[in-house]
C-alpha cells in the first residue's frame, strides 16, 4: 500500500520514526546493550522489585507446580484457583469487593471501556488521558467529551451542558499521568460524578505500589476506594511483573466476565506471572521504605532541577523536563546517552506539539548521588 511507505517517510524525514532498541538486559537500574552500559530512566520499574529474589522464587515455584502456560482463556480451561486467589488478594488491597485480572492495561482499559458504555451513554475523559482509554472510548460507540487536563470546571460545564442527553456516563482520569507525572483533583472528581450520576474509573497504573500509607495508590491516599466503582491498574510497574486488574463490585465483574472481549478471547496469563503477582503483592507491604525512598529522592530531583532554571513537571516519581522543541530534546537525549543516562525524549504524536521533553523515570534504583551527578550533567550538556 502506497500509504504506508508514505507513513514511514514522512516519519523519517522529521525524525519521529519509532523503532526498537533491543537490550542485552537489565538490572538495579542499569540497561546493557552490546558494548554498554547506562543507567536507565525510562523504566517503570519503580519500586525495583523486577529483579527481587522472592519474586523470583514465586515465579519458579508456580512454574514447577502449574507449568509455563494456563494454555486457554480463563472460560475454557485457563482458569487456576491462583488467579482467584489473586483477584481475591487485589480487591482486598484495594477495598472493593472483588476484582477481575486482565493480561495487560491496554487490554484492560479496552475492555472495561467499550464493554460498560454504548451509543446513548457518554463518557467524559480528561484529555491527557493515555491511548488505551482513548481506544476503549472509541470502540464502545459513546458520545466522547474530553476535558482540559486536571480541570473540574471544565468537566463541570460538559456534565452541566450535555449529561442529561445520554442515559449512561462515565467519568475516566489517571491518578499519575504518564506524560506529566502530576495527580488529578480527585475528591472533586468523586463529587462531580456523584452530583451528575455519572460512574468514575480511575487508572492507577503509575500509583499503585508507590503511593498511600500502606502503597494502594492515590485513591488509598485520598481515602475515596468507596465512592469509585471501578479502579484499574498494573503490575508491570512499581509491582515488578506482569498483568493488570479492575477492582469494582461483584456485579461488575460478572459483567465483565460475560462482556469484555478482550477478557473473554484472550489466553489467561501464566503461573509464573501470577505467582510473581502475589509475591509483589507481598513486597509492598513488607518494604514501604522503597516507596518512601523513591518518593524523597524524586521530589529532591524535581525541585533542584527547578533551581537551575529548568522546567521539571510533575509530583511524582516521574519528572518531565520540558524543553519544547523535539531537535532540542532529542540532541539532549544523545548527549545524555555519552554520558551514560539512558533517557529517550517523548515527541509529537504522543505529546502535543511544542511539548518536546525528556520523560525522567525514577526508581528505587536511583540513588540521591546518581541524581545529584545526573543534574550537573544536564546542566552541562544544556549549556545552563
Amino acid at each position: 500500500m502506497e500509504r504506508i511507505g508514505k507513513f514511514l517517510r514522512d516519519r523519517e524525514e522529521k525524525r519521529l520514526l519509532r523503532v526498537l532498541r533491543p537490550a542485552r538486559f537489565r538490572k538495579e537500574g542499569k540497561i546493557y546493550f552490546k558494548d554498554k552500559s547506562f543507567i536507565d530512566f525510562s523504566s517503570n520499574d519503580y519500586l525495583g522489585l523486577s529483579g527481587h529474589p522472592k519474586i523470583k522464587e514465586a515465579a519458579e515455584k508456580s512454574i514447577t507446580a502449574l507449568g509455563t502456560s494456563s494454555s486457554a482463556s480463563r472460560l475454557l480451561s485457563g482458569d487456576l484457583n491462583i488467579h482467584h486467589e489473586l483477584e481475591k488478594r487485589i480487591a482486598s488491597f484495594k477495598e472493593k469487593e472483588d476484582a477481575l485480572l486482565f493480561n495487560s492495561g491496554y487490554q484492560a482499559n479496552v475492555g472495561i471501556i467499550s464493554s460498560l458504555l454504548r451509543k446513548g451513554d457518554a463518557v467524559f475523559s480528561d484529555k491527557l488521558n493515555h491511548a488505551s482509554i482513548i481506544d476503549g472510548m472509541l470502540l464502545s460507540g459513546a458520545k466522547i467529551f474530553r476535558f482540559r487536563h486536571n480541570d473540574t470546571e471544565h468537566l463541570e460545564f460538559l456534565l452541566k451542558s450535555q449529561r442529561n442527553n445520554y442515559k449512561d456516563s462515565l467519568i475516566v482520569t489517571e491518578t499519575v499521568f504518564s506524560m506529566e507525572g502530576d495527580k488529578p483533583p480527585l475528591g472533586e472528581l468523586v463529587f462531580l460524578k456523584e452530583k451528575y450520576s455519572s460512574m468514575l474509573l480511575v487508572d492507577e497504573a503509575h500509583a499503585t505500589g508507590v503511593f498511600g500509607e500502606k502503597g494502594k495508590g492515590v485513591v488509598e491516599e485520598a481515602g475515596m476506594a468507596g465512592r469509585i466503582e471501578l479502579i484499574m491498574g498494573t503490575f508491570g510497574k512499581a509491582m515488578g511483573s506482569f498483568g493488570a486488574y479492575v477492582a469494582c463490585s461483584s456485579e461488575l465483574k460478572k459483567y465483565f466476565v460475560n462482556s469484555a472481549r478482550s477478557f473473554i478471547y484472550s489466553t489467561s496469563l501464566p503461573p509464573s506471572i501470577i505467582g510473581a503477582n502475589l509475591a509483589g503483592l507481598d513486597l509492598i507491604e513488607e518494604e514501604p521504605f522503597r516507596r518512601s525512598t523513591l518518593l524523597r529522592n524524586s521530589d529532591y530531583f524535581r525541585q533542584e532541577l527547578g533551581k537551575r532554571g529548568f522546567s521539571a513537571r510533575g509530583t511524582s516519581q516521574i519528572v518531565p523536563l520540558i524543553f519544547g522543541d523535539s531537535e532540542k530534546a532529542a540532541k539532549i537525549s544523545r548527549d545524555l546517552q555519552k554520558e551514560g543516562y539512558w533517557v529517550l525524549p517523548i515527541r509529537p504524536p504522543t505529546i502535543p506539539e511544542g511539548e518536546a521533553r525528556l520523560r525522567f523515570s525514577l526508581t528505587y534504583h536511583h540513588t540521591k548521588d546518581m541524581l545529584e551527578k545526573l543534574i550537573d550533567d544536564i546542566s552541562k550538556v544544556s549549556h545552563v
